[in-house]
């Protein structure tokens, strides 16, 4: 097995056992760390992490399209600079209070489930394994989509640990570095290369921002 689909099974497995922290229930009708976003729905979202990849894995396209490529793919998703009541972040919190609705315990449940779902599917994908997204209208191969992935289960479960106070989950190396020159790359892409070096390395002269998103 590849060594992204090693590191998304690492944060997967990180991610549920901070769904099942009894921190995540006793705050879980509160407004969470992100703009409206409550808790529940974070939790949510941190979750289809692991449905969205299964989904992908099942989606028996009539047509698997060529894949494009990651920096395109952020490219194209709206949710990505747009603003908070864009239709594609509206979605992004239903969708998150929906995969939340039946509770804390149910979430993990099915979490679990997921997990161990993903434990024995991914070993057994191709190595050019494409995947058509059910919910767009590209493809993309199989190691890229979970990094899509990886990245969202890294900052996410950042955020759901800052929502109820416990510490954000240490990660390995492996899991955090193809997030840290994923998210470099896209904040070259969003602000240019000189932002983004100044930002590291002169702090006199730093922009205010370079975030990816």
């Amino acid at each position: 097995m590849g060594e992204i689909r090693e590191s998304y099974l690492v944060a997967a497995a990180s991610a549920v056992a901070l769904l099942r922290d009894p921190a995540v229930a006793a705050a879980w009708n509160k407004p969470s760390a992100l703009t409206e976003f409550s808790v529940a729905g974070l939790a949510g979202h941190l979750s289809l992490q692991l449905a969205r990849v299964r989904q992908a894995l099942e989606s028996a396209a009539e047509e698997i399209r060529e894949p494009i490529e990651l920096i395109e793919h952020f490219s194209r998703s709206a949710w990505v600079q747009s603003g908070l009541d864009h239709e594609s972040n509206v979605n992004v919190r239903r969708g998150g209070e929906a995969a939340a609705a039946e509770g804390p315990a149910t979430l993990v449940a099915t979490a679990d489930d997921l997990l161990a779902n993903l434990r024995a599917m991914l070993p057994a994908e191709p190595a050019d394994r494409v995947v058509d997204l059910p919910w767009a209208s590209w493809s993309l191969r199989l190691d890229d989509f979970l990094l899509t992935r990886l990245i969202e289960l890294v900052v996410h479960s950042d955020d759901l640990a800052a929502s109820v106070g416990v510490g954000t989950p240490e990660l390995p190396a492996e899991v955090v570095d193809p997030v840290v020159e994923m998210l470099a790359r896209l904040a070259v892409q969003r602000h240019g290369a000189t932002a983004v070096v100044r930002a590291l390395s002169r702090a006199e002269r730093a922009p205010a921002t370079i975030s990816a998103f």
